[in-house]
């Protein structure tokens, strides 16, 4: 579809009758639903006010694209309305607006109309295209005009400066094209090379990688919302709006090559996604992303859910539950049943969130309705051999293995219908977001869930049992595995294998008796490597820094807090010596929580929910012990200073 197609003669107002913004925009959204292409006048005029009260969307030059992606759309269209007088519409340069272009997305538009709607800044950023729209006298001239061939920005090869840039809009529609078009063709004249990611409603595209970044002089950001940052880091960066890459293009890449920009910092963090582009990421990458992509959305509700349950169970057991009534323990008391009640409202959500944004990661938005269905399917776990059965104690549960797999088959149903529906007519491009996705994606990722739930089920009802009856040597190995895992990589991906390994034990089952082994061993070992760094500055004062005494200190506080990502800059400062004293110590705290059967009933907190442990100093203990023998090790292992 191009932009063309998106712009209907019965919609254009070649003389725009209103002489001030607000009247301009009411009387372009009556025509949009007199003509039917626009169900609300309220709904869709206040989405285009809202976007209005972000930033103005008259680009200047006597240019206007008022846009909304809204419920109240029926069909995408383009309204293009010419004034003959001028609005004063709160332009960016302050000059009247006489081209207006009122885009309107359905809330669900798909990629290709998206595609059209960029392909605007082509044409009008084109020499002289402009002139020529301004003195059109009939619709039909207009989609003359647009039906032209526009031939494609061109990049500067071998340039002796070279530049990289991202756009991005809260929308997504339109100024994050032009400014992208008007960013390449302001490079091409002053013969610099230059390449430009955008972050739209489409998704990312052109995406940055890291060579691109690594052999840039200088870095752009013109974003009126969150983008990749830390990639950037120490490289020379110019952060804007992003109306001012289409009005002020020149000045922008004078001063990101001035050599005065300031050095882009970053906050630390690691930016997974941001490290490679998707064509170069290998499956495990792949799969590491997008698992990440389900886990980074679950882990709030598991977080808040999971410690609302944690605290009704604490609560009656801190108030008292007859014997008789020991089956009612967390619910037993009016405030523990208002917190069990809420906590398992955030709960519930846990497993259809895991596998809805999985989904999505791997699909996109049409990924995430499957799967939901998935997840919940998981959750209930209704499969084909309880499919006759109205009632619900037949379905046995495929928990968060069955949400896992789900998660990765919806997104791959998805793509398949992609492919499948890729040939279709032009016309019928509308339906296949809005419809034929949700509706195909739906119905079969549920029928295949029917068949996916009943091995995750054994698998999972199997792993229930198994740990449910460690204790001993059994616990012991299980808590040194897993315990040191979370320090193996300190935040990455055997780390957070671990943290979900645990997390997913943390069933409402184990919960009810005092919580889960795994778990207390997954967060014992985690807080071992920043504790661990606290006791080696203590103890070896002249083998670090005085910086790295400073955040050996701090790092009591993230170590305490389970944030194992405080000891990254150790561990990657000296990995040969760092990472096995972490791992040791780790192990050894797992295995000493193991061993002795100490649950938790929180997935997070450190300390600060250590009350939630079948014995507290205990487990206090046995994470202390971990971070002296790591802190030791390390300082005895690392050389002076």
């Amino acid at each position: 579809m191009e932009i063309k197609d998106l712009l209907k003669t019965e919609v254009m107002i070649l003389d725009l009758k209103a002489n001030s913004k607000e009247a301009a925009i009411d009387e372009m959204v009556n025509k949009l639903v007199s003509e039917g292409y626009v169900s609300d006048f309220d709904t869709f005029k206040a989405g285009i006010m809202k976007r209005e009260a972000q930033t103005s969307t008259g680009l200047g030059d006597g240019i206007a694209m008022p846009h909304s992606k809204n419920i109240a759309v029926n069909e995408p269209v383009v309204l293009f309305a010419k004034s003959k007088t001028g609005v004063d519409y709160a332009a960016l340069d302050g000059q009247p607006v006489n081209l207006f272009f009122m885009i309107a997305a359905p809330d669900g538009a798909n990629d290709t109309h998206l595609e059209a709607l960029a392909q605007l800044s082509t044409y009008l950023l084109k020499d002289g295209f402009q002139d020529r729209l301004r003195k059109v006298e009939y619709p039909r001239q207009v989609i003359e005009l647009f039906s032209e061939k526009q031939e494609e920005v061109q990049t500067v090869e071998n340039a002796e400066h070279y530049i990289v840039a991202v756009t991005a809009c809260t929308t997504g529609i339109a100024h994050t094209y032009m400014a992208e078009e008007a960013l390449k063709k302001q490079a091409l004249e002053m013969g610099v090379g230059i390449k430009v990611e955008t972050n739209g409603a489409r998704g990312i595209d052109n995406k940055l990688t890291d060579e691109d970044i690594k052999k840039a002089d200088a870095v752009i950001v013109a974003a009126d919302k969150k983008v990749e940052m830390n990639r950037f880091a120490g490289k020379q960066m110019v952060q804007v709006p992003v109306a001012h890459a289409i009005r002020e293009t020149e000045h922008l890449i004078d001063e990101a090559l001035s050599g005065k920009a300031p050095i882009y910092q970053g906050d630390g963090s690691e930016d997974t996604s941001a490290q490679s582009s998707s064509s170069q990421q290998t499956m495990g990458q792949k799969f590491y992303k997008h698992l990440m992509g389900g886990v980074s959305a679950m882990l709030p509700f598991v977080v808040g859910g999971g410690i609302m349950i944690a605290l009704a169970f604490l609560i009656d057991q801190l108030m008292g539950v007859p014997q008789s009534q020991l089956s009612q323990l967390g619910v037993y008391h009016p405030i523990a049943y208002y917190f069990k009640t809420i906590g398992g409202a955030a709960f519930n959500f846990m497993l259809p969130v895991l596998a809805g944004f999985i989904a999505q990661s791997i699909a996109d938005k049409p990924g995430l309705v499957a799967g939901f269905v998935a997840g919940y399917m998981a959750q209930i776990g209704i499969s084909f051999q309880g499919f006759a059965h109205t009632n619900a104690d037949k379905y046995i549960p495929s928990g968060f293995l069955g949400a896992l797999v789900g998660g990765f088959l919806a997104g791959g149903v998805i793509l398949l219908l992609r492919k499948w529906f890729k040939k279709m007519p032009a016309s019928l491009e509308g339906i296949k977001a809005i419809l034929l996705f949700p509706l195909l994606g739906v119905f079969i990722t549920g029928f295949l869930m029917l068949f996916v739930n009943i091995p995750m089920a054994w698998i999972n009802t199997g792993l229930s049992n198994f740990l449910t009856s460690l204790s001993g040597a059994s616990a012991l190995i299980l808590g040194i595995v897993v315990g040191g895992m979370m320090a193996i990589d300190l935040g990455g991906p055997i780390n957070k294998a671990a943290y979900i390994f645990g997390t997913g034990t943390l069933t409402s089952a184990a919960l009810s008796t005092g919580g889960s082994i795994v778990m207390a061993c997954v967060m014992a070992g985690g807080m071992v490597p920043p504790l661990a760094t606290t006791v080696a500055v203590l103890l070896f004062k002249n083998k670090f820094t005085k910086e790295e005494r400073n955040a050996g200190l701090t790092n009591i506080v993230m170590g305490l807090s389970f944030i194992t990502e405080g000891s990254i800059p150790f561990g990657a400062g000296d990995p040969g010596r760092a990472i096995p004293s972490f791992f040791v110590g780790a192990a050894v705290a797992g295995g000493l929580v193991g061993a002795a059967g100490i649950k938790l009933m929180a997935p997070h907190g450190g300390i600060f929910t250590i009350a939630l442990s079948t014995n507290p100093l205990l487990y206090l203990l046995f994470i202390l012990v971990g971070a002296v023998i790591s802190g030791v090790l390390f300082g005895a292992l690392k050389k002076a200073k």
